[in-house]
């Protein structure tokens, strides 16, 4: 039986679009801390490396990518996550950020899996889109093996056919078997991979029922992606929660 946990939030942009977009967000999520007593974990890329078009936004690169994090990190005292998907990043991302992501299609990636562990930071693994919870014992016992302190599992749906996601809710129960903190990604598990023209489509509609459905099922962490301005964003716009939205949704998640 997993024991009870305080649920875990992180949120942000998609990608690092600017400073003063880092700072908007950043701002309310510290108004939300204060006010729910959370401790939301500010998140952003500082390369979209996947993006479906060579022509897409992917982000300003590592080193301003990271100047940028520290600088949010330094300002406003939040725990900050980012992803990596070539091992070389692992060590200056984690002498910035406090939790390094695995993205979901390179969550078997041997090399950037021990990379991530041995920074000593706290290791966050998507699972693929075509794996079952269950294989995720495996991605796992990579990190740990590597010396990782503490790893997470991320759900984000998997593969319905083309350009589709489901999310089969019973990979929550079995990855908790696996590690204590499970995580729901609610924004991108409403993707519409590369159902665009060129870009992923999605429907931000169904994120709170993501989020509701993943607390029924035992989940304690959650995963928001979030813009004051989505229809306007530079990527993943369609399934992003609007800003304004993010402490309501927290607030029914804590009841």
């Amino acid at each position: 039986m997993t024991l009870h946990m305080q649920p875990l939030f992180i949120a942000g942009p998609c990608v690092i679009e600017s400073q003063e977009l880092l700072n908007t967000v950043a701002e309310e999520i510290v108004r939300i801390n204060a006010k729910l007593g959370t401790d939301i974990i500010f998140k952003a890329s500082f390369d979209k490396a996947n993006r479906t078009s060579i022509h897409s936004f992917r982000g300003p690169g590592l080193d301003k990518g990271l100047q940028m994090l520290a600088d949010v990190k330094e300002r406003y005292g939040l725990r900050v996550l980012t992803d990596i998907h070539e091992s070389y990043q692992a060590e200056p991302v984690g002498e910035v950020c406090d939790v390094l992501q695995i993205p979901a299609f390179l969550c078997r990636q041997t090399d950037l899996l021990v990379a991530a562990a041995k920074t000593g930071k706290t290791v966050n693994i998507k699972k693929a889109q075509f794996l079952s919870g269950m294989d995720m014992r495996y991605p796992v016992e990579k990190a740990m093996e590597a010396g990782a302190k503490e790893v997470w599992l991320t759900e984000r749906g998997n593969m319905y056919g083309y350009n589709n996601l489901v999310v089969d809710f019973r990979n929550i129960a079995d990855m908790l078997d696996i590690t204590p903190r499970v995580v729901m990604d609610c924004t991108h598990s409403v993707q519409r991979p590369g159902a665009g023209g060129g870009k992923t489509s999605g429907d931000r509609r169904f994120v709170p029922s993501m989020a509701l459905a993943a607390k029924a099922f035992g989940a304690n962490g959650y995963f928001f992606e979030v813009h004051p301005d989505p229809d306007h964003a530079l990527s993943d716009g369609p399934n992003m929660l609007f800003l304004d939205k993010l402490e309501g949704l927290v607030e029914k998640l804590l009841e």
